[in-house]
Order: C-alpha cells, then sequence, then structure tokens
C-alpha cells in the first residue's frame, strides 16, 4: 500500500523502514503534521500514518477518501485526536497500537518520582558550576510513603510493581480493577481517599470525557498538602491552570509533566530559537518544583520497534483482508467499553 506518514522524524523513518523492509508497502514521510491544511499531500495514498498531535477531525477525515485514503493508522495507543464517528461516516477504517512498552512510560514514569524527589537534575547543574552546596536538595525516603496510581491497566500495573519494590504502600483508582495489581497487594480506594492519604499520585488513565480535567480545583481539595504529582497519561487529564494554583498554594510540592493539554504547539519540534507564547507553559517553567519532559515517555528502543512493528502489521492486514489487526471505532468502544490503560503515546 502507499502510505503517507506525517509528523514524521528521524526515528520513525528508521523504525518504520526496517519493520516495513520487505512488506511491500510505499512509505512517504512528510514533517508537517496532518491537518485540514495538510491533507492534500495524502493525495494518491490508500493510506495515513498519524501521531498523537496530529489532527484527525471530521474535516480531515472528510478530506481523505477524494483521495484514495481508506486507513488511518495511528502509530499510538491513544486515540482521543481522532473523530471516529466521522471515520465511520467516510467509511475509513482507524487502526492503533495499544499496547507497545508499559515498561517504558512507568520506568519514565519513576524517573520523574526520582528525579523531583533527590533534584538530581539541579544538582547535576550545580556541580558543573563548581557548586557543591546541598541546601536546597533536600529529598524523602520512598519507603513507607503511599503512592496513588490513577489508572492500573498494563503501565499503572508496572508502576505499581515497582513503587511496591522502593517499599511503597499503593493505593489505586480504575472503574476496573487488575487482579494482577490486587494480587500484588495494591489496594482500590474511591478516587477522594486515594489524594487524601497518598504523597505521591501517578496518573495513568485515557483521555475520556469522565477524566477530562480528572486533577481539577475539586481534586485539589482532597489532596495531601506538598504531595507530589505526576502526569504521564494525557495533557487534559489534568487542568493545567488549577495546577498552577496548586503550586502557588503548596498543595502541589512538585509537579512532573511528560504532557501538557496544549503540547500541540511545543511538543516534539525544537523551539530553542523562538519565542514560547504560550503563558501558561511559561509559567510552569518558573517554578524550581516542576519538571517538565516533552512526551518521551514511549521513546525507548524496545517501544518504538514495536509500534513501528505493529503499525506495519496493521496496514498489511488491511491490504490483504479489508481489516486491520487492532481496528477501533465507535461499535467497538460500545461492544469492549474504553480502555482502563493509560497512555504517553
Amino acid at each position: 500500500m502507499r502510505v503517507t506518514v506525517f509528523s514524521a522524524k528521524p526515528y520513525d523513518r528508521r523504525f518504520l523502514g526496517r519493520a516495513g523492509d520487505g512488506s511491500g508497502h510505499e512509505l512517504s514521510y512528510l514533517e508537517p503534521r496532518l491537518s485540514l491544511e495538510t491533507s492534500g499531500l495524502a493525495a494518491g495514498a490508500e493510506a495515513v500514518c498519524a501521531f498523537v498531535n496530529d489532527e484527525v477531525n471530521r474535516d480531515v477525515l472528510a478530506s481523505l477518501p477524494s483521495q484514495g485514503v481508506r486507513l488511518v493508522a495511528l502509530r499510538s495507543a491513544g486515540f482521543n485526536n481522532v473523530d471516529l464517528e466521522a471515520a465511520r461516516d467516510q467509511g475509513i477504517t482507524v487502526a492503533r497500537v495499544p499496547a507497545y512498552s508499559p515498561y517504558a512510560v512507568a520506568e519514565h514514569t519513576v524517573a520523574l518520582i526520582l528525579t523531583l524527589n533527590r533534584k538530581t537534575h539541579r544538582a547535576y547543574n550545580r556541580v558543573r558550576e563548581g557548586n557543591f552546596a546541598l541546601d536546597g536538595l533536600l529529598g524523602f525516603d520512598l519507603a513507607g510513603k503511599t503512592a496513588g496510581v490513577v489508572g492500573t491497566g498494563k503501565i499503572g500495573e508496572v508502576v505499581s510493581k515497582i513503587l511496591l519494590g522502593f517499599g511503597c504502600t499503593v493505593l489505586a483508582y480504575d472503574p476496573q480493577p487488575n487482579p494482577v495489581c490486587e494480587g500484588m497487594g495494591v489496594r482500590y480506594v474511591p478516587m477522594e481517599e486515594l489524594l487524601f492519604s497518598s504523597h505521591i499520585v501517578s496518573l495513568h488513565c485515557p483521555l475520556t470525557p469522565a477524566t477530562h480535567h480528572l486533577i481539577g480545583a475539586e481534586a485539589l481539595r482532597h489532596m495531601k498538602p506538598g504531595m507530589m504529582l505526576i502526569n504521564t497519561s494525557r495533557g487534559a487529564v489534568v487542568d493545567t491552570r488549577a495546577v498552577l494554583r496548586g503550586l502557588k498554594e503548596g498543595i502541589i510540592g512538585s509537579l512532573g509533566l511528560d504532557v501538557y493539554e496544549e503540547e500541540g504547539d511545543l511538543f516534539f519540534e525544537d523551539l530553542s530559537q523562538r519565542f514560547i507564547s504560550d503563558d501558561v507553559f511559561a509559567r510552569l517553567l518558573t517554578f524550581p518544583n516542576v519538571l517538565i519532559t516533552g512526551h518521551q515517555a514511549f521513546f525507548t528502543e524496545e517501544a518504538l520497534t514495536n509500534i513501528a512493528e505493529t503499525t506495519i502489521a496493521n496496514i498489511t492486514s488491511f491490504e490483504r483482508t479489508g481489516r486491520a489487526v487492532h481496528e477501533v471505532s465507535v461499535e467497538r468502544i460500545a461492544r469492549e467499553g474504553k480502555p482502563s490503560t493509560g497512555t504517553a503515546a
């Protein structure tokens, strides 16, 4: 099949190219994101390959069939950027990568926790400047602390296992409790209890109408003062303006983000020579107790290999049978229910 890959970076070319070698697919790589303005670049393709910040809305989907596109192959687990009803109306199949490496996201989550706690990022800069003072670098033992994990799919499960290994008590909230987590000693509690009891809260839920701004003004009222909040799921699970108020009031003692609700104009690009016009994001960067990474939790050799291989498998299956291996649709969601697994990519 002829496939146009949007938001293509050098690593996409490397991993997709390797996975597609011998498949017979013709992959064309484009740096621009998929949008209504760029959708015409897919002319002549039978499929488009999109990533998390590509726009796959009703207008974009309406523009694709006339160009020959019948498949949207997402190289991500999340599909909140896709209008599935519009895809159905246009006769376009949508496929995704339901799992690639829960370890990649889980381990990055714990890296954020450890870095914020022991302030190794600040220590690194100090030592390079010849400053070996320890003032301002005080941390705490993870052993004996309570960690709350919101969303216990594969990623939340691995995060829970790692935190239990550190000696934490792990509480969880998920409408669909994970038996594996329960078997490890994770205790499921109501969201309010989790927020009130946890020194650390880590978010691993998908972005749905029910989880949009799950952490907002109301959630802040239940939090333990000085707690640590980590989000490696989806940006809009957190109400950033409310979290800013929580930081200023000391409710949130430290904040680690790998995702941001307005990241579409920022992440995956080199903006070092440009002015960042997002005032909310700029305000976040002024806090010494905030650590932000640019949606890189998924970014490991193993995860990118699995993403590429699953994406190519979806395309190959669709070409041969008219169905992708991992289709996502309005009907399938209604039949199976919304996924409980949090995703970073």
